[in-house]
């Protein structure tokens, strides 16, 4: 028995503030498009990395089984990629996947079902010594089997609505079999897939150029002859670069000031898309240390947060909004505000929160004047207005809190080895579904990616029951239940505020559409410039 997928359906604000010709409307052949990246990959390997720093530059080397429909600004449409088309067991457990033929990589070797069973083995199950950073998303699958060339046939666990748009992720990039046979972390340090563009160069702390797939499986396509990637992490340089016409776009996304200028500036010349963001910053607090490891600490630190303030004064200077829990406001499986208050560091009355974070700081025999480390991430936005407003926060309940601001290769570290007592983590989904948004979450040991380090094992129970739930309801009901345990109950992790994007671009950029991840639409096969 299937339930019905769980999608939000987002109003996406598109502001085009050109007038394109008709002529416009038909793809034009050729060019370079130019896109600014603020952060560069800590490896190549997009099955162990979450950052966009792999997804801007690696992904249109790339395809994967199934995608998001790039023209569907609500990204809630599923597509076929290199699988053509599937089906679903009457019992909702066993997915067939038909692939398409003919599919070259770019040694010009054919991909086959093997390639695509290896690289989801990786993700699923990874061999001692391999990182996989979505291995908790398919705790559901049983085993992925390659019945001949052209078939890939998932057996599930147990039904799950969202298993589809799992097959849909932007990070499960199909990799060669034969590679990962021989060495199976090469692709932390090369490329080589079936995408669009083909590899060219990546020179670091400058850019990295990809060019024209002239046997691309996809006939027609890609338009542009190239693209060309540079890495720029101050906010103020990438702006320069889109105002200066040296770059056409920043994927990512711009804060509300920085839009407006570019608006000022380039008049006809800028294009704006904007969209609500499945993302959020969050506070991984480290319990493998004291006294991080105390519930009454956590509790107070998310305690002292004067989230609706913060809310009003952040989303002035950056890519920051909602206050919101573990789903985006207005999802179906969201929490309604009147009840998301009652939640520790939720509530209206800041000065009662905060009594009662000094209260919980004295009771765990935390001193007046407690100093630690906040470590950040390197990328100014909106980290840096972030942890600024977390420190200041903090400061207020009687902690002294310094902050350490970490490149992005050496933070991911840092985190996945735990050298740290606090630090900056977020979770960003590409598609809103609490399967995907949650998975997070799971205890250590089911989730590489769960950087507070702790091991609950009633959140994954919680976990797997709303997963599995058929009634939304009932569905609903866990996922509350789940998220008081979360950010009340064990505070094992805290939650600040839902991002919003704006990506104001080149009116010369066509064939792009903005979603609520930026994670999706990286491929850049439909993309092309306007003359």
């Amino acid at each position: 028995m299937r339930r019905h997928l769980s999608i939000l359906v987002i109003a996406i604000v598109a502001v085009v503030l050109t007038s394109p010709a008709a002529a416009q409307d038909k793809p034009r052949y050729g060019g370079e498009l130019v896109f600014a990246v603020p952060s560069e990959p800590p490896s190549y390997d997009a099955h162990r990395e979450e950052t966009f720093g792999v997804i801007h530059p690696l992904a249109p080397h790339y395809n994967t089984l199934l995608r998001p429909d790039p023209t569907d600004r609500t990204a809630t449409k599923i597509v076929g990629d290199l699988a053509e088309s599937w089906t679903i067991s009457k019992d909702g457990r066993t997915y067939t996947l038909k692939l398409r033929r003919g599919v070259k990589f770019h040694d010009g070797s054919e991909m086959t079902s093997k390639d695509a069973k290896a690289s989801y083995d990786k993700i699923i199950f990874p061999p001692a010594g391999v990182a996989s950073d979505r291995k908790g998303e398919y705790l559901d699958v049983e085993a992925v089997q390659a019945p001949d060339p052209y078939t890939l046939v998932f057996r599930l666990k147990w039904t799950s609505g969202s298993f589809l748009m799992s097959l849909a992720s932007p990070w499960n990039w199909i990799y060669k079999a034969d590679i990962l046979a021989k060495d199976m972390r090469w692709y932390e340090t090369n490329v080589m897939g079936t995408g669009p563009f083909v590899f060219v160069e990546h020179v670091r702390g400058s850019h990295w150029v990809g060019k024209r797939n002239p046997n691309y499986w996809d006939k027609g396509k890609p338009y542009l002859d190239g693209y060309r990637a540079i890495f720029i992490r101050d906010s103020a340089a990438q702006v320069a670069a889109v105002r200066g016409e040296r770059a056409h776009i920043q994927f990512r996304g711009f804060s509300p000031a920085e839009r407006d200028s570019l608006i000022q500036a380039l008049g006809p010349k800028i294009a704006v898309q904007e969209s609500p963001w499945d993302c959020a910053l969050l506070v991984a607090m480290n319990h493998d240390k004291k006294p991080f490891d105390d519930k009454r600490f956590r509790r107070a630190l998310t305690l002292a947060l004067d989230r609706y303030q913060g809310s009003q004064a952040l989303s002035k200077i950056a890519i920051v909004k909602e206050v919101a829990g573990v789903q985006v406001p207005g999802a179906p499986f969201a929490t309604p505000p009147a009840e998301l208050e009652k939640l520790a560091g939720y509530g209206r009355d800041i000065a009662k929160s905060r009594a009662e974070a000094r209260r919980l700081l004295k009771e765990a025999s935390v001193p007046d004047g407690f100093a630690f480390t906040f470590k950040n991430r390197g990328i100014p936005m909106p980290y840096e207005p972030v942890g600024v407003w977390l420190i200041d926060q903090w400061r207020q309940i009687g902690l002294n809190v310094k902050q350490e601001v970490i490149e992005a290769a050496k933070y991911y570290a840092e985190l996945r080895g735990g050298n740290f007592d606090v630090a900056m983590d977020f979770q960003c989904g590409y598609i809103v579904e609490p399967d995907l948004d949650l998975y997070k979450f799971q205890s250590k040991d089911k989730s590489p990616a769960n950087y507070s380090r702790y091991t609950d094992k009633v959140l994954d129970e919680l976990y797997e029951k709303q997963s599995r739930a058929v009634d939304a309801e009932e569905r609903k009901k866990a996922i509350r239940e789940f998220e008081r345990r979360l950010l009340d109950d064990e505070a094992h992790y805290l939650y600040t505020l839902q991002w919003h994007r704006i990506i104001p671009h080149s009116a010369k950029v066509k064939g792009w559409t903005v979603t609520p991840s930026h994670y999706l639409n990286q491929q850049l096969d439909a993309v092309w410039l306007a003359e």
